[in-house]
């Protein structure tokens, strides 16, 4: 049976429809029992209802599959046991960005507490770029290194692995990005996306940390065969987790499967404080209570980013491994002010690229370049292009007749496999990435072609993805079931993300009795209230100049409105409350 729309919203004010994620219900208050609601969120996000009790409360044991499913896992741990043995020179190389800072972080702490020292080397975004360079892996060669392992890169640094390797230097790539058909040479290449992965290619959707975590625990297992511990404690692999959680959640993984396990059982380590860099980085991001995955990605995560942005690109992996509670204070204030730069930047760019869309007619991809513009946050401003258009985007940084670009793409299209054609088109310098985010670099004179190749090879995509663009809800409201203990019982199906979508639910039918533009941000307050006289607290964040906020501020007290975004907690009065962040809404009479 097809269920009716829900409130009977087939076109809301922002042109969509209200669709059931798969929590069925009648309009008006819910009535629902924690643990009901809990089973059909989970069911909605597709746990097969089998599944439902390792789905509730996900756990490591519950998910973690046998490292040596991965190709050359078993070889990268055996040469990793080598080293630790023979107490090697080892160099960690990393990505700049979150997901290469806790990956670099996660690899030098267990090294460490296995008795190896192993070196961070950290490539500068703006004068080396993305990834293993031939010059940087000859020159750690030549100080000393006999192994080097990339995490969050490499997997496409063909030239500079074949240098490395004829310099005598081993390297072990750990990498999730999408691979060639042919791989650069390397000792071992342990990538769940390799083209000839069997049985691990189920796990494609972890991070470069996930990746390294599997990898770690295969060389404790090495190392524990080899009779390595017998005088030894062994490394409580398990206390990593809460960099595992905080790299998974800001690299937008998919929160399924182990991934959800990483973080649910992250943010528990990460609560009792251990990482002394993590715990200065919480305090200064002013997080009084025990993180959520939402500050993983929204407070933390982006701090440690604006080091490899705009700042340096090695105080991520120096916060996370320092075990001087003074300089993880200091590297904390000093993250935290490069982030205050950082949105001033972006702020720049954004203006600028948002006045370019119009230029980009029906394309598929918005492909929108700027000379002058920081390379260090077109991605965040190609997603925010993204959000604006609701089509994938690219934003290139000009410089010299040569563009570094970054882009973002919507669920359904596939960005990376198309820049990597592209690039075997000859219409990139450079390029890669996955389904959802990808990199390139660029001649200036190709923009054009490229964004043509794009809109040939994705257009059918985009369409395909875009008829299915509908708000989804799994619960509808009256104003007074917007409490606290539905918030709480919502929260118990997370933690949410990138593929386990957070909840949505409509309160309605409501009367808006106040409403004003706050912040510098044009944030719409409403206090709302329903025909029982219960209000409540509603916030829609940016959204003066749009038509959602023009209608709340608008309504007057008459017309009734359904609402439609996220129950959260208020918790900056004195009594905690519950009010909705509002996406979307639709008249009601």
């Amino acid at each position: 049976m097809t269920l009716a729309a829900p409130c009977g919203v087939t076109r809301s004010i922002l042109g969509q429809p209200w669709r059931w994620r798969g929590l069925a219900s009648d309009d008006g208050d819910a009535g629902f029992r924690p643990d009901a609601l809990v089973d059909q969120l989970l069911m909605a996000r597709g746990c097969p209802r089998e599944a439902l009790d390792s789905h509730r409360v996900p756990t490591i044991r519950g998910f973690m599959p046998d490292p040596s499913i991965f190709r050359d896992m078993d070889k990268a741990a055996d040469r990793l046991a080598d080293a630790v043995e023979r107490q090697e020179r080892v160099t960690i190389f990393g990505d700049y960005d979150v997901d290469g800072a806790t990956s670099a972080a996660l690899m030098i702490r267990l090294l460490r507490d296995l008795g190896l020292h192993a070196g961070a080397y950290i490539p500068d975004r703006l004068l080396e770029g993305y990834g293993p360079s031939a010059d940087a892996l000859v020159m750690l060669a030549e100080q000393g290194a006999s192994l080097v392992v990339t995490v969050d890169c490499g997997a496409m640094a063909f030239e500079a692995l074949q240098a490395a390797h004829d310099a005598g230097l081993d390297v072990i790539v750990v990498d999730h990005h999408k691979c060639a058909t042919v791989l650069p040479v390397a000792h071992a290449l342990v990538n769940p996306n390799r083209l000839d992965e069997g049985e691990g290619a189920a796990h494609g959707h972890l991070a470069a940390v996930g990746v390294a975590f599997l990898l770690g625990a295969a060389l404790i297992r090495t190392l524990r065969a080899r009779g390595w511990f017998a005088t030894r404690a062994e490394p409580k692999l398990l206390e990593l987790l809460d960099i595992v959680a905080l790299g998974t959640v800001a690299d937008v993984a998919q929160l399924k499967g182990l991934n959800r396990a990483f973080v649910a059982q992250g943010l528990k380590v990460m609560a009792g404080r251990r990482n002394i860099g993590l715990a200065a980085l919480i305090e200064a991001s002013r997080l009084t209570r025990n993180p959520t995955a939402t500050d993983l990605g929204f407070a933390l995560g982006p701090r440690i980013n604006a080091g490899g942005r705009v700042g340096r690109a090695d105080l991520g992996v120096r916060l996370l491994t320092t075990q001087d509670e003074g300089e993880a204070r200091a590297i904390a204030a000093e993250l935290n002010q490069f982030n205050e730069d950082r949105r001033a930047i972006e702020q720049a760019v954004r203006e600028e690229a948002e006045a370019k869309l119009a230029g980009q007619g029906n394309r598929a991809v918005s492909v929108i370049s700027g000379a002058g513009w920081h390379p260090g946050v077109i991605g965040i401003v190609a997603s925010r292009i993204k959000e604006r258009s609701g089509k994938p985007a690219i934003v290139v940084a000009l410089d010299g007749g040569i563009g570094k670009g970054s882009g973002r793409s919507i669920s359904g299209v596939d960005l990376g496999a198309a820049v990597l054609a592209a690039k075997d088109m000859g219409l990139l310098v450079a390029g890669g990435g996955h389904a959802m985010a990808a990199g390139l670099t660029i001649d200036e004179a190709k923009l054009d072609a490229f964004a043509e190749f794009l809109d040939e090879r994705l257009a059918a995509d985009v369409a395909i993805a875009s008829d299915k663009r509908a708000l989804l809800l799994d619960a509808v409201v009256g104003p007074g079931g917007v409490t606290p203990a539905l918030v709480e019982a919502l929260e118990a199906g997370g933690p949410y993300g990138a593929g386990w979508p957070g909840p949505r639910v409509a309160a309605g039918r409501v009367r808006v009795v106040k409403a004003d533009v706050v912040g510098t941000g044009g944030h719409v307050r409403a206090i709302v209230a329903g025909d029982d006289g219960r209000s409540i607290k509603a916030m829609a964040f940016g959204s003066a100049d749009t038509a959602l906020g023009q209608a709340l501020l608008g309504a007057g007290s008459t017309r009734k409105l359904w609402l439609a975004g996220r129950a959260r907690i208020d918790d900056w009065a004195q009594r905690p409350s519950a009010e909705l962040h509002v996406d979307d809404a639709a008249w009601a009479d």
